[in-house]
């Protein structure tokens, strides 16, 4: 199976679908923030690795615990895995921290910021014709 088969991408969303819904109703370590979100799910072709990014909103150490929490439970998670998806082999799950929201959040409000400043200058400034 090719990287960006359709096969390979059908099975992607699936793991992600699956492991959101296990996240948020089926773990109960408090270490875990509730603001959670799957953000993209990366399944290799032999179906033996899977790369999880993974969204917490919070403060950092929140999300250090979240990405605690989420490693130690992985057995766990893998095994709800298993029995909601049939695969001929369930991946061993690695859990990356995602601030592409936050990063994209904190952009956001800097250019706001500027065009703020834009408009507040353009108003002090004589308009010459």
């Amino acid at each position: 199976m090719r990287k960006n088969s359709v096969k390979n991408i059908r099975i992607n969303g699936e793991v992600q679908r699956v492991l959101a819904e296990v996240i948020r109703s089926e773990i109960k370590d408090p270490r875990i923030n509730p603001m959670t979100s799957v953000v993209a799910v990366e399944v290799a072709p032999d179906l033996k690795t899977c790369k999880a990014w993974i969204s917490v909103l919070g403060d950092e150490a929140s999300q250090e615990d979240t990405i605690v929490g989420l490693k130690s439970a992985e057995g766990y998670i893998r095994s709800l895995l298993a029995k909601k998806i049939n695969l001929r082999n369930t991946p061993e799950i690695k859990f990356i921290l995602d601030q592409s929201i936050a990063y994209g959040v904190a952009m956001s409000k800097k250019i706001d910021d500027l065009t703020k400043q834009s408009a507040s200058t353009d108003k002090t400034e004589p308009e010459n014709f």
